[in-house]
């Protein structure tokens, strides 16, 4: 028999995506979800959790790079980074390769994320390893709230708003960021497709502005995502990334596979009716 993943992105509106696997790795119930590895006959190994694509060998660089290097190669003097959620490594991965970074912490909920990852995604989760790293088992929201005026830039690498981390994308914990940030701090928060999720992203840009002196939406394609495509918020207390953008820094990146400095501004260039609900 024929093994298939299939995601249910929105049943009622007739949308289902589904991966043709050789294997199911393994699979693991944890305190907050369901964690499952497959091998694919296309995108190598395949992270799920709650049966929602969250990496995949092939396209997880679109993603990982696109949330990282966009806010890095902003802000002037990134030392002291936080990401929240990544478990799997790959967000860590990215922001390892400037060396401004003198510290880096991870705070992840899911301790089982973690341990999955590093058996069986190594090139990703080997991040964990570098000593500038540190890890925290934690909830996102608490966390910030003790770590008033740390961190130069927070990068938000969650799963959709339900279950642990639908408290990520409330106006409170934007404010906690906020406060989370030094004062020319930057912010990077995963949030959703713009061809599915409008109300949400709308939601998010409406609370954001209010916070932030900058905001802007920008979005990369990941082909194993709803709709191929992702989008990410970018708020900031000081720097605009078309403004304030280091090109010689990007530039200067190697071994990367989407990321470079003319996706950097082309990802801001929304269509039209994305503009109309932003």
């Amino acid at each position: 028999m024929e093994l298939w993943f299939e995601e249910q992105l929105e049943v009622s509106q007739g949308r289902i995506f589904k991966v043709k696997c050789t294997e199911l790795i393994e699979s693991v119930r944890s305190a907050f979800q369901k964690i499952d590895v497959y091998e694919t006959v296309s995108f190598g190994k395949m992270l799920v959790h709650d049966d929602v694509i969250m990496v995949t060998e092939r396209d997880e660089s679109h993603y990982h790079e696109m949330i990282v290097h966009v806010a890095l190669n902003t802000h002037p003097l990134p030392e002291r980074v936080l990401v929240i959620g990544g478990g799997d490594g790959g967000t860590m991965r990215e922001v390892l390769r400037h060396p401004e970074v003198r510290q880096a912490h991870l705070c992840e909920i899911d301790p089982e994320v973690v341990r999955v990852c590093r058996k069986h995604f190594p090139a990703l989760a080997c991040s964990f390893d570098d000593p500038r790293v540190e890890l925290f088992f934690a909830d996102g929201a608490e966390f910030i709230r003790t770590h008033k005026a740390s961190y130069d830039v927070i990068i938000v690498d969650s799963s959709d708003p339900v279950g642990p981390a639908e408290v990520l994308f409330r106006k409170e914990f934007y404010q906690g960021m906020f406060h989370a940030l030094r004062p020319d701090g930057v912010a990077v928060t995963q949030s959703e497709s713009f061809q599915y999720h409008a109300p949400v992203i709308a939601e998010v840009a409406a609370f954001s502005r209010a916070i932030f002196p900058v905001y802007r939406y920008f979005y990369a394609l990941v082909p194993t995502y709803p709709s191929g495509l992702i989008g990410f918020s970018f708020c900031s207390k000081k720097y605009d990334p078309l403004a304030d953008f280091i090109e010689p820094r990007a530039k200067a990146l190697t071994g990367l596979s989407y990321y470079n400095p003319e996706i950097h501004r082309a990802s801001f260039v929304l269509p039209e009716f994305t503009r109309a609900f932003l």
